[in-house]
């Protein structure tokens, strides 16, 4: 089920049912290795079958993130990287690729650096559909859910499997776009395998809304994306996308993550 953000509707999202399986959400770290890098790499993720980009925003302290992504940061800081830069992606993108889901994933803190209204001004400009602030708690966010509608901008919550259901429903009830579960408690990373603490928490989450639910945190593989898709709307990739091009010159980055979202549809592919 590929999320769709409903653009004439004030941010609403929905999904269809396709043969292709859960749909795929990729996380990337903008700047890293560099900026022209990072729009080839999201414009082949795109094309490879991802149906939403998350363009993450370089931040000094990533607290929630595991050494993969945390390097990556700090590669991205190291050279300058800041949230005016990601939001000048995003327009590139929006022009590039009309159709593509594009969410912001930052820290909170380098919205707030930029001006919290001055950011979602800009982010509806540059066409950005959702806003994913990491350390946003869903109960202190009155003001940022009120500009959020005013700039037509998605807000999309963490759901950890240790919120309890008070909180899970008032995810649900204010969360526009998709809600991302998180897997497993702790930091970002890829594991080598999923826990039932997923399903169970999607479970949950069912009773509060009827957006669609991706899962992150330790999705890595292709038998994760099957099994995610048992239970769940959309798989999040990040840390395994990350250390591709961690890995991959800046020539050859584009194809690497080509190849391995095209092999996350296919295991067969995805081993080979």
């Amino acid at each position: 089920m590929p999320i769709r953000f409903d653009r004439n509707g004030g941010a609403e999202a929905g999904s269809e049912n396709v043969a292709t399986g859960p749909g795929l959400v990729a996380y990337l770290t903008v700047g890293d290795p560099d900026l022209a890098t990072t729009r080839a790499i999201a414009l082949a993720a795109i094309d490879a079958g991802a149906d939403v980009l998350e363009l993450g925003v370089p931040f000094s302290d990533p607290v929630a993130d595991g050494p993969v992504i945390q390097r990556a940061s700090e590669r991205a800081v190291a050279r300058g990287v800041t949230l005016a830069h990601v939001l000048k992606l995003a327009a590139e993108l929006r022009d590039a690729r009309p159709e593509a889901g594009l969410v912001i994933f930052s820290y909170l803190n380098p919205v707030l650096q930029y001006g919290l209204e001055r950011f979602c001004a800009a982010a509806a400009k540059a066409g950005v559909d959702g806003v994913l602030l990491t350390d946003m708690i869903v109960e202190e966010a009155a003001q940022y859910l009120k500009l959020m509608r005013i700039y037509s901008l998605a807000p999309i919550f963490l759901a950890a499997p240790t919120s309890p259901d008070a909180r899970l429903k008032k995810i649900g009830e204010t969360s526009r776009g998709f809600v991302y579960a998180i897997s497993r408690v702790g930091i970002t990373g890829a594991r080598e395998s999923m826990t039932n603490d997923a399903e169970q928490l999607v479970a949950r989450l069912r009773q509060y809304t009827k957006l669609p639910i991706a899962v992150g945190f330790g999705v890595s593989t292709a038998e994760h994306v099957e099994q995610v898709g048992q239970f769940a709307d959309a798989a999040v990739i990040g840390s395994a996308l990350v250390s591709i091009i961690e890995a991959s010159s800046r020539e050859i980055a584009p194809q690497a993550i080509t190849r391995f979202i095209k092999g996350l549809r296919s295991p067969a592919l995805a081993r080979s």
